[in-house]
C-alpha cells in the first residue's frame, strides 16, 4: 500500500477560555461565587471591589476599551492593542498557555490568622451525645455512676432511644462490680434530661416520661398517665370503647386526653437540632408595586468589583517588559471576569423573569395556580440552551413574598386535565394536600377518593400517581392518619 496525502474538512465546537469561565461562573452557587470573587481579588492585582476604590469610576468606564491616565508625556494608555492582547482569545488556547500563572494566594499571615479566628467563633456542631455528656458533667455523681452514664449515653441511638438491656449495660463497665439496681437509678436520672423522654427503651416509656415532665396544670395529665400505663395497647389499636370503659370517662374527656399525648414526640431526639445552620441567600428578589410583579439582583449578595485605576495606569504602551506584560495580562483577565460577572447577572435576570411571566397565578394565588413548566419553555423564550438554563436553576434561589424557593421549584411536569389542557404536579400536590388537611379525623380520604374528587374537578389522576405524590409529601396513608377524635 502506498503512502499518500488527503485532505479532510471538518467541524469542531471547541469553547474558548472566556466562555468556559463564563459557564463556569453562571452555575456557582451565591456563596461559591463569593469564594470565587475573593479568591480573584487576591490573586489579580488590577481587581478591587467599589468600597476599597479610592476615585468613584462607574463599571460602565472600566469595561472601555481604552483607560487613560493623567500622564500625557508618557502616554501611558491602557490600550489593549490587537497585537498583543487580543479581545477573543483562541480556542484551542489555554490561560497558561498565554498568560503568566498568578499567584493562588496572597493573603498575608494576619488575614490568615484573622480566618481561623473567625471560624473558632463559630458555633460548633451539636450532638446529641454531646448534649447529654454536657448534662452529665453537670450532675454530681460518684465515679462508677458517672461511667454508667457515659455507657448509657453511648447506647443512645440517633432516635433517642437506649439500644443496651441493663444486662449489657452491667457488661460494658466491667470491670467495675455494678448492681442492677444502681444502673437503672442512673438511667432513671439520664431520663429526666433534655429533650424529654430520653433514654427511653420504648416509645411507652418516653411518652410516659413527657408526660411525667408536663406542669399539673394539664387537666388531662393524670389521665393520659394512666391511658399510657394501662391502655396503651387499646391506644396502638385504636379501641376507642375500651380506653372510655377504662378509664371511665366520655367521648370529650378522651379527645382532650388524645390531643395531650398527639402533641408529644414519639422520636424525642428530632427536637434536638443538630449540625451547624445552613443559610440561603437569595440571588433575585421578587415584589409587586402598583399592582405588577418585578425581579431585581441581590446587589448585597457579592461585592461590586472594577478595575484599580492605579495599577492600570502603570500599563506603557509598546513596552515588552516582563513587569509590564504581567500587568498587561492581568488587566486583560479582570475585564474577562468582570464581562463574565455581568454575564452571569444578566442570564440569571432573564431566566427569572421568564420564571415570573410564566408562573405568576402562584405568586397571585399560591401553589394551586402553578403551571406545568419545562426546561425547553425557558430556553426558547430567552432563546439560550437548555443546558445553560439548568446551570442558572440550580442552586440559585429566589426570594417571594410567599417564601424563598430554588429555581428548580418552579419547574414540573404536566398531567392532562378533562378539558385538554394541561395541570402541573405542584397544582396536584397542592391540592391533595388540601383536600387532606379538610378531611374529616375519623374517616380519612382514601387515594381512591382523592383521584376521584380530582376527576371531578377535571384532572385526571391514576391512584398510583396520588401516592407518590402522597408518599414525596411524607404523608402517611389512610389507615395511618386515621384518628380516634
Amino acid at each position: 500500500m502506498k503512502p499518500s496525502l488527503q485532505l479532510r474538512f471538518g467541524q469542531q465546537l471547541t469553547m474558548t477560555p472566556q466562555l468556559q469561565q463564563a459557564i463556569r461562573l453562571l452555575q456557582l452557587s451565591t456563596l461559591d461565587l463569593r469564594q470565587e470573587i475573593q479568591d480573584a481579588l487576591d490573586s489579580n492585582m488590577m481587581l478591587e471591589t467599589e468600597e476599597e476604590a479610592s476615585n468613584e469610576v462607574s463599571l460602565d468606564d472600566e469595561l472601555r476599551p481604552d483607560i487613560s491616565s493623567n500622564d500625557a508625556n508618557n502616554e501611558t494608555e491602557v490600550n489593549l492593542e490587537t497585537e498583543s492582547m487580543p479581545d477573543e482569545m483562541a480556542t484551542d488556547s489555554q490561560w497558561e498557555d498565554i498568560y503568566d500563572s498568578l499567584p493562588t494566594q496572597t493573603a498575608s499571615t494576619a488575614s490568615a490568622d484573622d480566618h481561623a479566628e473567625f471560624i473558632a467563633q463559630q458555633s460548633a456542631d451539636l450532638s446529641l451525645h454531646a448534649h447529654l455528656s454536657w448534662q452529665l458533667e453537670m450532675c454530681r455523681l460518684s465515679e462508677s455512676d458517672h461511667e454508667i452514664g457515659e455507657a448509657i449515653i453511648d447506647s443512645v441511638n440517633d432516635d433517642g432511644y437506649l439500644t443496651a438491656s441493663i444486662e449489657e449495660l452491667i457488661e460494658s463497665v466491667q470491670p467495675l462490680e455494678v448492681e442492677e439496681d444502681e444502673v437503672i437509678a442512673v438511667l432513671h436520672q439520664i431520663q429526666q434530661f433534655d429533650p424529654p423522654g430520653i433514654a427511653a427503651r420504648d416509645t411507652r416509656e418516653s411518652l410516659i416520661i413527657q408526660t411525667q415532665q408536663l406542669s399539673n396544670e394539664f387537666d388531662s395529665r393524670e389521665l393520659a398517665l394512666q391511658l399510657l400505663e394501662h391502655h396503651f395497647e387499646d391506644l396502638a389499636g385504636q379501641n376507642i370503647k375500651a380506653i372510655m370503659k377504662g378509664l371511665s370517662i366520655g367521648e370529650e374527656e378522651l379527645d382532650e386526653v388524645l390531643l395531650l399525648i398527639r402533641s408529644l414526640n414519639p422520636r424525642p431526639a428530632s427536637a434536638l437540632p443538630t449540625g451547624s445552620p445552613d443559610y440561603i441567600e437569595p440571588d433575585v428578589y421578587v415584589f409587586k408595586h402598583e399592582g405588577k410583579w418585578f425581579v431585581t439582583l441581590n446587589d448585597e449578595a457579592m461585592p461590586k468589583l472594577k478595575i484599580n485605576a492605579t495599577y492600570a495606569s502603570l500599563i506603557r504602551r509598546a513596552d515588552d517588559s516582563s513587569d509590564n506584560v504581567t500587568l498587561k495580562n492581568h488587566l486583560q483577565e479582570a475585564r474577562w471576569f468582570i464581562n463574565s460577572l455581568l454575564s452571569r447577572n444578566e442570564t440569571l435576570l432573564k431566566v427569572a423573569n421568564c420564571i415570573l411571566e410564566f408562573q405568576q397565578g402562584f405568586f397571585d394565588h399560591g401553589e394551586e395556580a402553578m403551571r406545568p413548566l419545562v426546561l425547553r419553555d425557558v430556553a426558547e423564550k430567552v432563546e439560550m440552551h437548555e443546558s445553560t438554563i439548568s446551570r442558572v436553576t440550580t442552586q440559585k434561589y429566589m426570594h417571594t413574598p410567599r417564601g424563598t424557593f430554588e429555581f428548580k421549584y418552579f419547574f414540573s411536569s404536566h398531567v392532562s386535565t378533562a378539558e385538554g389542557g394541561e395541570a402541573s404536579s405542584t397544582a396536584i400536590r397542592a391540592l391533595i394536600k388540601k383536600l387532606i388537611a379538610a378531611e374529616t379525623p375519623k374517616k380519612p380520604l382514601s387515594d381512591n377518593k382523592i383521584a376521584a374528587i380530582l376527576d371531578d374537578q377535571g384532572i385526571k389522576v391514576a391512584r398510583r400517581t396520588v401516592a407518590k405524590y402522597r408518599e414525596a409529601m411524607a404523608i402517611p396513608p389512610s389507615n395511618e392518619r386515621k384518628r380516634l377524635a
